[in-house]
């Protein structure tokens, strides 16, 4: 997943890609647990997504916060 990509999709898919991701973390977790993963590079790629996807949702929400900080004070 790409960082320009994820920013021209929209914030409710972005919550969509974000549960999805997270799932499959859960289920890589649980299947290098139990001892069926074979590719250990996939967790760490799953998380890079996943924080990925958790600051262009931050951005967006500090961007907005400060639109209405300047909308008061105008």
């Amino acid at each position: 997943m790409q960082v320009q990509e994820i920013r021209n999709t929209g914030t409710a898919d972005i919550r969509k890609k974000l549960e999805d991701a997270r799932e499959e973390y859960f289920n890589l977790r649980f299947r290098r647990a139990s001892g069926q993963l074979e590719d250990y590079t996939q967790i760490k790629v799953v998380r890079r997504d996943i924080a990925r996807l958790l600051t262009i949702l931050r951005e967006r929400e500090i961007a907005e916060w400060i639109g209405a900080e300047e909308g008061k004070s105008a």
